[in-house]
């Protein structure tokens, strides 16, 4: 069994924002894998299902983004998940738009929704899709950069991203991590 999280926070209020693109790929996997990601519990919202014939479950923790280990670590827990079968996607400042990374373990860098997923897990030995969303001019403009409401024309420049990201989950759980790295990095 695979656990994927998106990271992001709560919709509808954050739809639409740099640092929801994690919700955004789980929304496109839930859609086309027939996955309903309704269910609250965890403090987050799952639904389970399969892909590549493997068991999932799909995960958009609630607990706004700088809390997002708590939720993960529950559903890790209560299901006996283990850690290298865990999938992580958040949206990275380093990156372009555009550039999707895959990783089999990291750190967390700047992102804070990822600090707390390694507090709460204790370890960032866990696959990692970074989708890029590029930096703002100043960084005094990074907390409006990543959670204000983008126009529908700044929206659709980040949609093939989100589509890679969805297409390389897919990938990883029927390939493997290496093969997908390959494929998409």
């Amino acid at each position: 069994m695979y656990l994927i999280v998106g990271l992001g926070n709560p919709e509808p209020e954050y739809s639409k924002t740099r640092h929801n693109m994690g919700f955004d790929v789980i929304n496109k996997l839930s859609e086309k894998y027939n996955i309903d990601v309704s269910k609250k519990d965890f403090d987050g919202l799952i639904g389970s299902g399969e892909i590549e014939n493997q068991k999932v479950i799909l995960l958009k923790p609630q607990t706004y983004m700088n809390e997002s280990g708590k939720s993960i670590i529950k559903v890790k827990e209560y299901y006996k998940i283990p850690t290298e079968n865990i999938i992580i996607i958040y949206d990275d400042i380093d990156l372009e738009v555009g550039v999707i990374k895959l990783r089999k373990k990291g750190g967390a860098g700047t992102h804070n929704g990822m600090k707390s997923v390694i507090e709460y897990i204790k370890t960032g030995e866990f696959i990692h899709i970074r989708i890029g969303t590029g930096k703002p001019i100043f960084k005094e403009l990074l907390i409006p950069h990543v959670i204000g409401k983008l126009k529908d024309e700044e929206y659709e420049k980040l949609i093939p991203s989100i589509e890679k990201a969805a297409e390389a989950v897919p990938v990883i759980l029927k390939d493997g991590i290496d093969i997908a790295m390959n494929k998409f990095n």
